[in-house]
């Protein structure tokens, strides 16, 4: 495709997200949608210059107000998404949304709506679809008052307009002038929608604010950090597939973890890990729908429509497919120039042990606040279960996904034991049958093996992988499942070798591949979001409470101008990495709900 000219791409942060829980767009602060991947989540896109130049797909639309000050926020508690421009001659606002249609398979629709709040403005629009990530041919051709694209073998979508538009190099494009109170409207979708001939924006506004301020209003959480948590909710909502019940990694694929570097995979995808996670932080807030929802769909991922038990795996398509296979999209020159650019996740291959303990650790609290299991359930439970007794002591690579040698991780070990655990306690509390003794054997096995064999004395603290010697973010995790006391010693020891050695101004990084040399990958990457606020609740648990509300304070500083979080932060806190992170924002979510406990005494969410 077209040389790559970085200056022309909106940083990470510089991006909002809109989306109706079947499909996501990144609109940029100079108004262009240059993400969108349609009808679903996964699917090819339309527009992606945000990993190329405007060539690869774009929906440009702007004021004329080169001087302008811009900003974006939200309409208050919900996903619509408002670009503003103020300057001398104008105040300008452009209002982008998916509406959420009254049927779950309702195709996305998006609507871009145009206001002149005072003054005058010229606008210039241009939008350029291009379809399957850029690589077919897409022609645009004008029908009647609107403009159609299709593509061989791709599906045709129709760009209406209250405003005149002409073709240029298969592209919509037009100019305009509104004066004050004067408006414009916009809408995409496909090409058969039959919204797309109705003069209803105003209603399908309307509908869609209701719905996410409704869904809102469910929430439990009155502490002080209120508006990050609720952001940080429905960013969540918007990444779970209102059909299926599946929840998103995060919405795009191909950002870089590492500036102009290779490590860009393809999030657009359900982890079990992550997800699993997730329903933890909905049920912290009283979601109970949202986590009964993901575990209907997870009862189709581990048995097939007789009821038989299937292997699980580590990641899967949002309808439930299995196999993710990566393909490099080598006409893309990556945001940045980070290439390859990929599509596809061949992590589903991989061997990673520690699944079994995030999901067994849903399933208990999904039966502890939500839908009690039944007993074909159950059943599955215990082939899960088993499976973790027989392979507990296998090697695997971890919960980082790491692409060199395999090991005995620490945090699979951790994992295996929360699976053994929560699975004795919902038995117990529910009075179902199970084989006590091995389970509560193995339980106490793996206890055993992780504090002989995973505590380093040389070094002082626990370590990564058996017979290693490095720290791992992960480890954060110990104290907030409950495996060790926050105030142990050997913990307090850890976390302090954690905070030496992985902890940047409250940015924690996962692991120091310059040290290690162990996931296989060439290069570095930047501080994991979530472990930063995993560290906090730490903090917290560990009763160094104001040192944890100060982390917790600068981690705030580090979100975009509208909340929202990446996987990662580079050296300037500026994010890197695939966005918005489901899992960054849930920890943020755990962090602030044990923090407000800590700082006023008072239970502000559920907690476990």
């Amino acid at each position: 495709m077209a040389e790559h000219h970085p200056e022309r791409q909106s940083a990470i942060d510089a991006h909002g997200i809109i989306g109706d829980m079947r499909s996501a767009a990144l609109v940029n602060d100079q108004g262009s949608v240059d993400f969108f991947c349609w009808p679903e989540f996964d699917s090819p896109s339309i527009f992606c210059s945000l990993l190329d130049t405007p060539d690869a797909g774009i929906f440009q639309l702007a004021p004329d107000l080169p001087e302008a000050r811009r900003e974006q926020i939200y309409l208050p508690d919900t996903n619509v998404l408002q670009t503003r421009w103020l300057s001398e001659r104008a105040v300008v606002e452009i209002t982008d949304l998916l509406p959420v249609g009254d049927r779950s398979d309702t195709l996305p629709l998006l609507m871009r709506r145009v206001r002149v709040v005072s003054g005058q403005a010229t606008f210039r629009l241009r939008c350029a679809v291009r379809h399957d990530y850029g690589r077919a041919a897409t022609r645009a051709r004008a029908d009647k008052q609107d403009v159609t694209f299709s593509a061989d073998g791709q599906p045709t979508l129709r760009l209406t307009a209250d405003r005149p538009m002409r073709i240029e190099a298969q592209a919509a494009v037009a100019e305009f002038t509104l004066k004050q109170d004067q408006r414009a409207a916009f809408m995409l979708g496909a090409g058969d929608d039959p919204r797309l001939g109705e003069d209803h924006g105003d209603l399908y506004l309307e509908r869609t604010l209701k719905f996410w301020r409704d869904w809102l209003r469910q929430s439990t959480y009155r502490g002080r950090w209120r508006e990050m948590v609720n952001r940080s909710a429905l960013a969540m909502k918007l990444l779970t597939s209102r059909e299926h019940g599946a929840i998103l990694a995060a919405a795009t694929f191909g950002l870089p973890e590492t500036p102009a570097g290779t490590r860009n995979w393809d999030y657009r995808y359900t982890w079990i890990r992550d997800a699993s996670f997730t329903v933890y932080a909905f049920m912290r807030l009283g979601f109970v729908d949202e986590a009964n929802d993901y575990m209907r769909w997870l009862r189709g991922r581990v048995s097939d429509c007789r009821g038989q038990p299937m292997k699980l795996n580590i990641l899967y398509a949002i309808d439930g497919r299995q196999e993710l296979p990566e393909t490099e999209l080598t006409h893309l020159s990556g945001h940045g120039g980070a290439r390859p650019v990929r599509i596809g996740n061949q992590a589903y291959e991989q061997i990673q042990l520690d699944i079994y303990g995030e999901l067994m650790d849903a399933v208990y609290l999904v039966n502890k606040y939500g839908d009690a299991i039944s007993h074909e359930g159950w059943k599955h439970v215990q082939e899960v279960v088993d499976q973790v007794c027989e392979t507990w002591q296998n090697e695997d690579v971890g919960i980082w996904e790491m692409r060199g040698e395999q090991h005995h991780f620490l945090h699979s070990r951790l994992m295996g034991w929360v699976a053994l655990d929560r699975a004795i306690r919902l038995a117990s509390k529910r009075s179902l049958p199970a084989p006590f003794a091995r389970w509560d054997q193995t339980r106490q096995a793996i206890h055993s093996d992780i504090w002989d064999n995973f505590w380093n004395e040389e070094r002082g603290h626990f370590v990564q992988y058996l017979g290693g010697t490095a720290l791992d973010g992960s480890m954060l995790l110990m104290p907030l499942v409950r495996f060790v006391s926050a105030k142990d010693p050997r913990w307090l020891a850890t976390l302090d070798a954690i905070e030496k050695h992985l902890v940047r101004d409250g940015m924690v990084y996962r692991y120091r591949n310059d040290d290690t040399g162990i996931d296989g990958l060439p290069g570095t990457e930047g501080a994991f979001a979530a472990c930063s606020f995993w560290y906090v609740e730490c903090l917290a648990r560990a009763g160094r409470v104001d040192k944890a509300h100060l982390e917790f304070e600068q981690l705030l500083r580090y979100a975009n101008p509208l909340g929202l979080y990446a996987e990662e932060f580079d050296s300037r806190g500026r994010h890197l990495g695939n966005t918005p992170q489901a899992l960054t924002h849930l920890a943020l979510i755990s962090a602030a709900c044990f923090l407000d406990r800590k700082l006023s005494g008072t239970k502000n969410c559920w907690q476990p």
